[in-house]
Parts: structure tokens; sequence; C-alpha cells
């Protein structure tokens, strides 16, 4: 079983900046994919970002592109979100993710979500 625990959210104006950090604990034997989602009001969960471990791969979504960026510290078993110029519609709960398998199966693991709210 694996546990992820996110932290760093808050509230920003638009324009601003927050770190988003998720520590990983239990036994992360076979999990390939680490990610990041969100979910804002009313609207399903979507995917932020998604980084293939075993390809040194990452994928961004277009809509965060260039704004947010993802990495990894594999001796801490963190991953963290950077998130810049942000703006309104990045208003969500970002949840941290992971799974063995190719994310469009499904994740196996989930964090319980930190809150980000951007004001204009």
């Amino acid at each position: 079983q694996v546990q992820l625990v996110e932290s760093g959210g808050g509230s920003v104006q638009t324009g601003g900046s927050l770190r988003l950090s998720c520590v990983a604990s239990g036994d992360m034997y076979g999990i390939d994919y680490m990610a990041w989602f969100r979910q804002a009001p009313e609207k399903e969960r979507v995917e932020v970002s998604v980084y293939w471990i075993g390809g040194d791969s990452l994928y961004t979504a277009a809509s965060v592109e260039g704004r947010f960026f993802f990495s990894l510290d594999r001796t801490k078993k963190a991953l963290y979100l950077a998130m810049t110029q942000l703006k309104p519609e990045d208003t969500a709960i970002y949840y941290c993710a992971a799974s063995k398998q190719d994310p469009q199966y499904g994740m196996d693991y989930w964090g319980n979500g930190t809150l980000v709210t951007v004001s204009s």
C-alpha cells in the first residue's frame, strides 16, 4: 500500500505562485507513474502533469504548460508542482497520484488533496 500526502496549497492573487509538495510512503515497488491532478469546483478531475518514471518522460496539460513545473525527488519520495502565473481558473483541489500502469487505465493511489484558490 502507498500513502500520498499533499501540502502547500493556499490562497493567492492572480499572477502569484505556489509550490505544492506530495510525500509518498509505504511500499513503492512497481510504481512507474507519478502525477498531479486537479478538480475545479463542479468539474471533473483532470490531469495536470504526469511523469513516467521508467521512460523519464513528462506530460503537461496545455492549460498549464509554461506556467506549472513538475519535479520528483526519488530519494525523498517526494513530488512537487511549482505553479507560477496563477489564474482564477487554476482554482481547484490538487491531488497527487501514483500508479503501476499507464494512467489511462486509472491511478492506483491518491492523496486527499490540497486546495489552491486564486482570486482576481
